[in-house]
């Protein structure tokens, strides 16, 4: 989603020519430089599934428990990487990415896919 959506905002502002016309202090093509920094990002499938961040702090601790993703993990709010892991979930939710559980009981696996199947809905090209 998020790949998709910098795209989406490269080509706009590409096609504004905001590098003309923009504020002074706006350097459009450092811009353009960093959307298509964030669009060349490898996607994360999951703690086991591979691709992602070559040096995920997460991933070590997911593979030992055996977890496919962090947020099947039991002690989450104990984890010292908890801060990075609510950044990302809420900026998930705040774009429409993920729902939001309703509880701390939820069903993990229901709410995985949930999700999987809303981001999949919204982004034609994220499943593939």
């Amino acid at each position: 989603m998020l790949k998709e959506l910098t795209k989406r905002y490269e080509h706009l502002i590409r096609g504004y020519g905001i590098d003309a016309w923009g504020a002074k202090d706006f350097d459009g093509k450092e811009f353009i430089k960093g959307l298509t920094s964030i669009q060349s990002l490898p996607i994360c499938r999951g703690c086991r599934e591979g691709g992602g961040n070559e040096v995920c702090r997460m991933r070590p601790c997911a593979s030992e428990r055996r977890l496919p993703d962090c947020i099947e993990c039991d002690g989450m709010k104990s984890c010292k990487n908890f801060d990075a892991l609510k950044k990302v979930r809420e900026g998930a939710i705040g774009v429409g990415m993920l729902a939001k559980a309703e509880d701390d009981h939820s069903d993990h696996q229901r709410l995985i896919r949930k999700w999987i199947t809303e981001i999949n809905t919204k982004c034609s090209t994220c499943g593939a």
